[in-house]
């Protein structure tokens, strides 16, 4: 044991894992030791025979599993950033035996009967916000995760939750096998036809990475296959690409997640009911922003309209371009981005190939650390010499204005079959103050497609989007400042946790950082006032199908967890039903089809819970208004108001005052359709 470096850390800078001397072999015994430790902990706890107070019992509680946190934070990091098949041996084997250990501390009599008893007696007690924050939300969860059944219940719980573990693990390693073994080969001179030379560049890059024969190959990366879509002039190409992105998890084969769906359907159902409640959807709900599945459906329902009228218009225009240009496709999905692009470049005169000149990734990258800087007087610098997980991996120190350290920075930019898709922030270590003053290290995990040998690489406005996005989730991150470790960063309720990134979002587009960031990538030019003023115009092109593909999803994932026809249909016909009777017009597909919606099927998270994108767009569209109201879209009062109430402040109160504390009020749906450009389509 000593000689494994997850149970014993090096003492290492900034207390990063030991990733040099680490390897798969370490994790099992690090994780067994670990969770050893944890039940020791929790047994001392609930033998204590003094009366339970918060210090005896809450405070404990705060203070134990350091060691279990800490080895699933860097695990969990490499299954999802840089993953092989040892790892995912063990996340197999090792998903039960995690929510095995969870169940034994959840459900432990001695235990709960404290926590019960401080709950009971809180008013009596003399505690802090964050401390009535902690004792509210740790009742909640052990309540949750089945303290109060008993007997043949309590057991049944915990075999329900154990197999989910097991089922949300095996989604996630399907999609991601799925996703790594597709590759379309470009190998006839007219294969090439439309693209430009940057998705030339990207699809050698992924060919050369892959070893490919081909000297180019488009993968299922969505900064490859999306531009690649968008970009090609080859009607059949397109659709072979299209169509294997859109059936992932639903080829047939070992890769199919079909029967995962519906046993996990039923299992989240069967374990909202032990608990008492009609639908899964109504337990998910209950703390959430939202608090009941109607209030989400309303919110979606009230876009809904609106978009699909926008989408079905775009439609119209797309089939009259190709009419037009002596083409007689009638648009399909598969051809929607290529002739929205065609659309795009005559309307607007704007070139997404222009464009990328201009957003060089470390440039980006240098935006998003300025505004930052600006807003919160936080500074990054780059810190080499690290021995990270991946020699793609960089990493930042993070100081204050006083020059103190705050935390490190680690960005993960670029697409591998090691890696699952999308883009996501997540820690290898959390922030508390709890005893000692802990800082934390943050991770941004990206899928941008790599530049051409010895040349930058060049995002889509979409991908710097992205790349800001996920740094809003790395500032809530790495500007808390609370005591308690479970309330720390983003543990907040799902519908609020998208606040801080889509709201970080706005700065992108701000004079300031396109003046200074957006600049061409070899003449060190900004960009042309021209060409933001096109960009600016271009806002809300196309932005009825990107409603409408999100909402889909969101509807459909509501469904699944409160319609009881979910669980007695296969899931492509329930999904079907749904698109049907909300009208999706046939041009556009959902953006996560089920059999790929890792956000709802590979764990709980966002399991019922996908409108939290759009819960949280109503509050930061109001948001940033109240920065454009000031005449300073870094206002220094409004920035530390944001800075106190959101960003630093974790989950130390109830989400709606943390809005309120911060605005003032909270918001109507107004301010979200003008973001989008659909208030006209509302009226």
């Amino acid at each position: 044991m000593t000689h494994n470096p997850l149970i014993v850390p090096a003492d290492l800078p900034f207390g990063l894992p030991d990733y040099a001397n680490l390897s798969p072999d370490h994790f099992a015994s690090a994780f067994d030791h670990a969770m050893a430790e944890h039940l020791a902990e929790i047994d001392q706890i609930a033998a204590v025979t003094d009366a339970p107070t918060f210090e005896n019992t809450l405070d404990a509680l705060e203070r134990s599993g350091r060691a279990l946190s800490r080895v699933a934070m860097v695990f969990f990091n490499l299954t999802s950033a840089d993953t092989n098949d040892a790892l995912q041996a063990i996340e197999r084997d090792l998903a039960p035996k995690l929510s095995a250990h969870q169940s034994k501390i959840s459900m432990n009599h001695a235990l709960f009967a404290r926590i019960d008893q401080v709950f009971e007696t809180q008013a009596d007690l003399d505690l802090t916000t964050e401390q009535q924050r902690v004792l509210e939300r740790t009742h909640r969860g052990f309540v949750k995760s089945g303290a109060k059944l008993e007997g043949a219940d309590k057991e049944r719980f915990a075999e329900i939750k154990s197999r989910l573990a097991v089922l949300g693990t095996t989604f996630s390693q399907r999609v991601l096998a799925d996703e790594a073994k597709f590759e379309l080969p470009l190998t006839a001179p007219d294969d090439l036809d439309g693209l430009p030379d940057f998705v030339v560049a990207a699809a050698a890059s992924a060919a050369k990475e892959r070893g490919s024969d081909a000297a180019h190959v488009i993968t299922l990366s969505r900064s490859l296959i999306d531009p690649f879509l968008t970009f090609s002039t080859r009607p059949d190409l397109r659709e072979k690409a299209f169509t294997a992105w859109t059936a992932r998890g639903a080829g047939g084969d070992d890769n199919d997640t079909r029967e995962i769906i519906a046993e996990t359907l039923a299992l989240r159902h069967e374990m909202a009911t032990l608990l008492g409640y009609e639908t899964y959807a109504a337990m998910k709900l209950e703390f959430a922003m939202a608090e009941r599945p109607e209030n989400v459906r309303d919110l979606l329902e009230n876009v809904w309209t609106p978009a699909r009228a926008r989408a079905e218009a775009e439609a119209a225009t797309l089939q009259a371009a190709a009419r037009s240009d002596g083409s007689n496709t009638t648009i399909a999905a598969a051809d929607w981005r290529h002739w929205a692009e065609r659309v795009r470049r005559r309307d607007y005169a704007l070139d997404e190939t222009e464009l990328k000149q201009y957003l060089a990734l470390d440039n980006i990258i240098a935006g998003a650390f300025h505004a930052a800087g600006r807003l919160f007087g936080v500074s990054f610098k780059e810190v080499e010499g690290l021995a990270l997980y991946h020699p793609d991996v960089r990493a930042w120190e993070v100081t204050d204005d006083a020059g103190a350290h705050v935390g490190l920075f680690i960005g993960d930019y670029f697409a591998r079959p090691s890696k699952r898709s999308g883009a996501w922030m997540t820690a290898l270590r959390g922030q508390r103050n709890l005893d000692e003053r802990i800082r934390p290290i943050i991770v941004n995990v990206m899928n941008f497609a790599r530049g051409p040998e010895n040349e930058p690489a060049l995002l889509s406005f979409d991908d710097a989007r992205t790349l800001f996005h996920e740094f809003g989730h790395a500032l809530h991150g790495l500007l808390s400042n609370v005591t308690y470790p479970s309330l720390a960063g983003t543990s907040v309720a799902r519908d609020f946790v998208e606040l801080p990134s889509q709201l970080y979002e706005h700065w992108l587009e701000t004079d300031d950082v396109m003046q200074r960031f957006a600049t061409h990538y070899k003449t060190g030019e900004p960009m042309p006032q021209a060409l933001r003023d096109k960009l600016k115009a271009a806002r809300n092109f196309n932005q009825g199908f990107a409603t409408v593909e999100y909402l889909a999803s969101a509807l459909v994932d509501l469904a699944f967890h409160t319609d009881p026809a979910a669980r007695s249909m296969p899931p492509l016909e329930f999904q079907a039903k749904v698109l049907k009777e909300i009208g999706l017009p046939n041009q556009i597909v959902m953006r996560h089809a089920a059999p790929h919606f890792l956000h709802v099927f590979a764990g709980e998270g966002y399991a019922a819970g996908y409108y939290s994108y759009m819960w949280s767009e109503v509050l930061d569209a109001d948001a940033f208004t109240a920065f454009e109201e000031t005449g300073d879209v870094y206002d220094p009062d409004l920035a530390a108001r944001l800075k106190r109430e959101i960003y630093a402040a974790g989950g130390r109160q109830k989400e709606a005052d943390a809005y309120v504390a911060f605005r003032g009020k909270l918001p109507g749906v107004e301010g979200l359709l003008t973001k989008r450009g659909l208030a006209d389509a509302a009226a």
